[in-house]
């Protein structure tokens, strides 16, 4: 499980539009890394919105918004080109950086057991050092509040 105060782990992702992401080499850059179960359903939608709305926000504060899941790099295109999204989104078909980061876990609805990825967000100073971690995350205000802690590390 990642922790405050870790180095993130790198990784290197597909994203959609055909080129890859390594994450130390947007050093030294801000980067917020969200973790999100599917592209098209309601909660992750709102969410993808949410950060596409206030992504000329965090850039202003120095950071690189990443959108991560397994849906393939075809699906976030799709998915992108729907809703007008301008943040990057990754491809984990795998789960390997899901399980990299602790957010490919057992969930539970109505009864039924299975793997999915948990909705967090793990904001990455241009260091690579993990600087704070959103788990479990509830869409409402959750855009808002990792840009005051952009804000917050540049000041």
């Amino acid at each position: 499980m990642i922790e405050t105060g870790q180095t993130a782990p790198d990784f290197t992702l597909p994203q959609d539009g055909g080129a890859d992401v390594t994450l130390s080499k947007l050093q030294p850059k801000t980067v917020v890394l969200y973790f999100y179960p599917r592209d098209d359903t309601s909660g992750c939608t709102k969410q993808a919105i949410g950060f596409t709305e206030q992504l000329a926000e965090f850039e202003a504060a120095g950071a690189v918004v990443l959108g991560v899941s397994k849906d393939t790099v075809a699906k976030h295109g799709k998915f992108r080109a729907k809703h007008d999204l301008g943040v990057h989104l990754l491809s984990d078909a795998e789960s390997d950086v899901c399980e990299q980061y602790g957010v490919w876990v057992e969930k539970s609805m109505y009864g039924r057991k299975y793997m999915g990825i948990e909705r967090a967000t793990f904001l990455i100073d241009g260091t690579g050092t993990v600087q704070q971690i959103w788990r479990k995350v509830k869409v409402p205000g959750h855009v808002e509040a990792v840009l005051d802690a952009v804000r917050a590390l540049g000041s």
